[in-house]
């Protein structure tokens, strides 16, 4: 007996098997067209005109999640996989028929670069799942559109238009682009709008790419730039202010090169302008508040409203700092009050006054300390010449050295003082124009000289009191309070005697006034005058040379007659 695993009982009954079946068996990994028999439970029932009946699972008839929809009778197309061993059935796929169909339907656009549509359904690394009607396609992510898209959630599940750039049937692998496709549509919009395009038109537009100077806008297959200065009225320092990419725009072609095809593009132009009639709404002289929207070195511009600003000077910042950059008395986004200096519409130019807004500190101060009242305050510096004292916050009064003592000397009263004393001062001057205010401390106590300055007349003759002897004179005393000085010319009728060292500190002398000097208390005495005027009144009351007399009987006559006198007194 032959035995059973043989070669020969192996090919029998591969024999009886084709016998039964048929030998017929080339369907397999083809397409035939098949009818539906019947419907059970998950499986359709289809004759393909074989032998026998092949059974294709319902869920391949209708997407994931969704009811298949076959009914009996109806006509389809499957691929046959296999013929079944054991039961003699046909395995069957309507999934890979629609495949089969599909790859054949993209070969043929492939070869014709034409477009086919497809679905994205799914993410993988790199890009995205695309189904083009049964075959499953590669989107890589550089190839979705025409800028990086960073949601593409609005594109999935909807049928778009791909172009597709490599096919392997044999690996099974479609590559496709989305881009290539809107490039092209891009390119023919591009064309339609050049030819249509002129200055003045308003379009809609979304903004594409933001750069430190403007932002370019895609106006639908051709790209215009929207100039920092003609996104607003107002300032804007950098475009990212007011846009965001993405952001949907309109916009007024404002110039338009055909040659170069440059777009220059404007949205303040679709706004009313702010500048009409600012000079009627921002007359000269008054007062406004606003905001800093930047700061200089010459100065800082304050927004009156948007789309309007005006540029305070440096100079019209302080009535106190000087030469202080803006930065250090105003600050970004500050809100301010300001007075308008000049209003050019024309030119669109609107300047402000800061200082002038808060009211000139020095006409504030003389309206409340006139000249002869007293103030406090605290010494703020001590310079060579004076003091300064802290009147107000930005004002100091200062205080001449000649006016801080009646007796002592300049000099030596500034070392009394130090840096923090705080003092009383009387008003002596302001003036407002130069910025200026003289203080006194001495004139808080009357003048000790005043009542002699008011007796004494040149050409009167004082008892004096020798307090000082120099090398060109000697310095003395009127009543103890007035300072006079005597030069050496004058210390005596001859010359001989013109000496200085003659004379002694405490000695009392007659001189006579030359000169009153009020301001400066001083007095310009003589002696030799006085002696020269004696002696003409001795001449003219007791006899002339012409008579005989000698001047020395003269003289003695006259000094006799004065002594007599004195003695009957």
């Amino acid at each position: 007996m032959a035995n059973a695993n043989s070669p020969s009982m192996t090919e029998d009954f591969a024999a009886l098997l084709d016998e039964t079946l048929g030998a017929d068996t080339g369907f397999a990994g083809s397409v035939v067209t098949g009818k539906v028999i019947r419907v059970d439970d998950d499986y359709a029932v289809v004759d393909v005109g074989l032998k026998s009946e092949g059974r294709v699972p319902l869920k391949e008839f209708a997407p994931q999640g969704q009811k298949a929809e076959v009914q009996p009778g109806d006509v389809i197309e499957l691929f046959v996989e296999r013929y079944e061993d054991r039961d003699g059935s046909i395995v069957l796929s309507r999934e890979k028929a629609r495949r089969e169909e599909a790859w054949t339907n993209l070969e043929k656009a492939f070869n014709a670069q034409q477009r086919v549509n497809g679905v994205i359904f799914g993410r993988v690394k790199g890009g995205f799942t695309v189904d083009l009607g049964g075959a499953v396609a590669f989107l890589p992510g550089s190839q979705v559109d025409i800028r990086p898209v960073r949601d593409v959630g609005p594109l999935m599940g909807s049928p778009q238009p791909f172009q597709i750039l490599k096919m392997d049937r044999a690996r099974g692998n479609i590559v496709v682009s989305r881009r290539a496709v809107l490039e092209e549509t891009r390119a023919e919009q591009r064309s339609e709008l050049i030819q249509g395009l002129k200055e003045g038109m308003i379009l809609d537009g979304v903004v594409k790419n933001i750069t430190d100077y403007g932002a370019f806008v895609d106006l639908g297959g051709v790209d215009g730039l929207l100039h920092v200065t003609d996104i607003a009225w107002r300032r804007i320092n950098h475009p990212s202010e007011a846009l965001t990419i993405g952001q949907q725009v309109r916009v007024q072609v404002i110039r338009f090169n055909p040659e170069t095809q440059r777009i220059s593009l404007g949205m303040k132009q679709l706004m009313s302008d702010p500048w009409e009639g600012v000079a009627i709404k921002y007359p000269v002289g008054a007062k406004f508040s606003g905001r800093v929207t930047n700061i200089t070195d010459y100065g800082a511009f304050v927004e009156l409203e948007p789309g309007v600003e005006g540029l305070v000077h440096v100079s019209e910042m302080s009535w106190t700092k000087k030469n202080v950059h803006p930065g250090k008395i105003v600050a970004t986004s500050q809100e301010v009050d300001v007075m308008i200096l000049d209003v050019d519409e024309p030119k669109r130019r609107i300047s402000l006054g800061l200082k002038q807004a808060q009211g000139n500190p020095w006409e504030l101060f003389l309206e409340s300390h006139g000249p002869g009242s007293i103030v406090e305050g605290e010494i703020r510096n001590i310079t060579e010449f004076g003091l300064f004292v802290g009147l107000a916050p930005e004002i100091d009064g200062m205080v001449h050295m000649s006016d801080l003592s009646w007796e002592i000397p300049g000099e030596q009263a500034m070392a009394a003082y130090k840096k923090g004393d705080v003092v009383k001062a009387k008003v002596l001057d302001v003036d407002v124009e130069k910025e200026r205010i003289s203080l006194g401390i001495k004139q808080l106590q009357a003048d000790p000289a005043a009542e002699v300055l008011d007796r004494v007349r040149k050409g009167d003759v004082v008892t004096c009191v020798v307090t000082k002897v120099e090398q060109n004179g000697i310095e003395v005393k009127v009543d103890e309070v007035l300072t006079g000085f005597i030069r050496r010319a004058e210390l005596a009728r001859d010359r001989g005697d013109q000496r200085p060292d003659k004379f002694a500190v405490g000695e009392k002398v007659d001189a006579k006034v030359t000169a009153v000097d009020r301001a400066a208390r001083r007095l310009a005495l003589t002696i030799k005058g006085k002696e020269v005027e004696e002696e003409r009144e001795a001449m003219k009351e007791y006899g002339t040379a012409d008579s005989g007399a000698s001047l020395g009987d003269i003289l003695g006559a006259a000094i006799r007659r004065r002594n007599q006198m004195a003695s009957e007194d």
